[in-house]
């Protein structure tokens, strides 16, 4: 008797296989343009090339799986991943709609809401990008210029989204907040070229080591 596929099972396999293809389709398009104008880069310069650049991701591209996995689920991780600007966009999105609906991205419910929250986010991105660029696209130099007076709102985007986003656990949770906050605040002192990617990585881990201490001398439940 042929078992049926259970709901996890069917995402590992469709997520891989998206993954697999979003991979070919990006790489296709370096390879296109090769074969459109007969130019081909030399295979030495490629790879000194790479040898220098993939150091500086590796690192970064395994403490995000491992990051954010957990706090997405496994269907809201491959999405993301495909889809792309997960810190920005799409982790603000799941974590807000888990914390809503009261469910643990582990949990079936809260892989179901945190995969929707995030096809969500990543459709009305690109209809919300759609209609900037054809609205505001011969005036966007203007906007966005050191002079104009709109400029300095542009450069606390990312640090308004975080903070409200913050703001609500902060308040919620305030004692296991303590360590990561700390943490993030001496490591960028001393490391301050530090990605993004790695730091939440550290943070979390300040957060669970803080919260296990702080079990262990009673002072959470």
């Amino acid at each position: 008797m042929k078992k049926s596929r259970t709901y996890i099972d069917k995402m590992h396999l469709w997520g891989s296989v998206w993954s697999v293809t979003a991979l070919c389709a990006l790489f296709m398009v370096p390879v296109v343009f090769s074969l459109y104008y007969n130019a081909f880069p030399q295979l030495n310069i490629l790879l000194k090339a790479v040898v220098k650049i993939i150091p500086i991701y590796w690192g970064t591209a395994i403490i995000e799986v491992i990051t954010y996995t957990p706090m997405l689920g496994a269907g809201g991780t491959y999405l993301s991943f495909v889809t792309g600007n997960i810190t920005n966009l799409k982790l603000p999105c799941a974590l807000s709609a888990l914390d809503r609906s009261g469910y643990r991205a582990q949990s079936e419910e809260g892989e179901v809401i945190s995969t929707i929250a995030i096809a969500s986010s990543a459709i009305t991105t690109t209809v919300i990008i759609a209609v900037g660029v054809l609205a505001f696209g011969p005036s966007i130099t203007k906007i966005t210029a050191p002079g104009s007076l709109l400029a300095p709102a542009f450069e606390y985007v990312i640090p308004a989204l975080f903070g409200a986003l913050g703001a609500s656990y902060f308040t919620k949770h305030w004692k296991i907040s303590i360590f990561p906050i700390l943490a993030g605040v001496l490591v960028y002192i001393f490391v301050p070229s530090l990605a993004v990617g790695t730091m939440i990585f550290v943070t979390i881990v300040a957060s669970v080591g803080g919260a296990f201490v702080m079990w262990k001398l009673k002072l959470i439940k």
